[in-house]
């Protein structure tokens, strides 16, 4: 890619993730802990790195990002079901910033393909899916539970902190990761989180 192209990409993103981050911030429900502008900011960086790390070409890396940066924009409408609503969002939004049918559609799958079980079909979409967990594999994936734990008590989703150490074990053991590059960084601290949520199962 060109310098000039690069700097294109570089402004056009800047701009999506100002309008998103702007959107979430005024609109979000503030009992969403997990699902916040901080997630969404966190999967986008996620995204880049093993984007990258997977050699993803220039113009598939800057869909990725920008479907990072829609993927759970239906929470500003509905819980369940967001993923449907987070596609309608950019295909109303993205044709403003110069995105074609095809290269919307292509991202809509990737938002599509997060929803719990993940279903990638492709590798920009099994990218996406890896970037989204990608905390289950990293320090902080204990506080980031944390979040999301509380946001799942106040959905009705679990009913105390054994319910959602149940949930967490089931998820665990169900979980894998697509990406050569997650795979080898983030299982196995994964597997020794599950072992240690399972102690306090019991």
């Amino acid at each position: 890619m060109r310098k000039s192209e690069r700097t294109e990409s570089r402004e056009l993103l800047d701009a999506i993730e100002a309008h998103i981050v702007n959107k979430l911030r005024n609109a979000l429900d503030p009992s969403l802990t997990y699902h916040t502008v901080e997630h969404t900011l966190d999967v986008t960086r996620q995204a880049l790195r093993i984007g990258i790390a997977e050699k993803i070409e220039s113009r598939d890396l800057l869909l990725l990002q920008v479907a990072a940066l829609y993927h759970d924009t239906g929470f500003l409408s509905c819980y369940r079901g967001h993923e449907e609503v987070s596609c309608l969002f950019a295909q109303n939004e993205l044709p403003e910033f110069g995105f074609d049918a095809e290269e919307i559609e292509k991202m809509c799958g990737m938002i599509m393909a997060t929803k719990i079980p993940q279903s990638p079909k492709n590798k920009l979409e099994e990218i996406i899916c890896d970037a989204d967990v990608d905390y289950l594999g990293r320090p902080d994936f204990f506080a980031t539970g944390e979040k999301l734990y509380r946001e799942f008590l106040d959905q009705g989703i679990v009913v105390d902190f054994d319910d959602w150490n149940r949930l967490q074990v089931r998820f665990l053991e169900a979980h894998h990761y697509f990406t050569q590059t997650s795979i080898a960084l983030r299982t196995q601290e994964k597997l020794r989180y599950l072992e240690e949520v399972k102690k306090q199962v019991g």
